[in-house]
């Protein structure tokens, strides 16, 4: 299951999946390697967690583990989370130190269709501006969430409830 998916995010998905079908094991695979969302994935039922850089023979170990009820996670992911089991107030620090991000109308309709993947001609022809406009706003954007990706960006926008 991935974090970040067109319809649902998947540590919703996990939960739903979980609660119907309780012996299904999900392993997280994904990108995103933010603490909450590691919290809130272990926490929705996933029985492990890996990073999408992962290469194929450690994906299938992990696949093989989980069905022997191991909980495979990623080295970073079990650091993270060992950290966050030792010092639960971290989490909740990081959520109150979280500024507040303001972001134009114009700012969110393009993350609204960044998130729908679309690319900056789509964006530029459905908004009725030009593609360097578009270009521009994504610039301030990535400065303003502090990102570096299209998907970084609709992640951080999305999970602090900006789109």
């Amino acid at each position: 299951m991935d974090i970040q998916m067109p319809e649902m995010n998947g540590i919703k998905a996990t939960k739903i999946v979980k609660n119907k079908y309780p012996q299904i094991k999900i392993i997280m695979l994904t990108v995103v390697d933010d603490d909450e969302c590691i919290f809130k994935a272990i926490k929705a039922g996933a029985n492990g967690y890996l990073l999408k850089e992962i290469n194929a023979e450690n994906l299938y170990k992990s696949i093989i583990e989980v069905t022997k009820g191991g909980a495979p996670m990623t080295p970073s992911i079990a650091l993270k989370t060992l950290n966050l089991l030792r010092n639960p107030n971290l989490l909740d620090a990081k959520s109150k130190n979280q500024e507040e991000i303001k972001l134009s109308k114009r700012e969110t309709e393009i993350l609204i269709q960044l998130s729908k993947g679309l690319n900056y001609n789509n964006i530029s022809d459905n908004l009725i501006i030009s593609p360097s406009t578009v270009r521009k706003h994504i610039e301030n954007i990535y400065k303003k969430l502090q990102v570096h990706s299209k998907m970084e960006a609709v992640m951080k926008a999305q999970k602090r409830n900006l789109i």
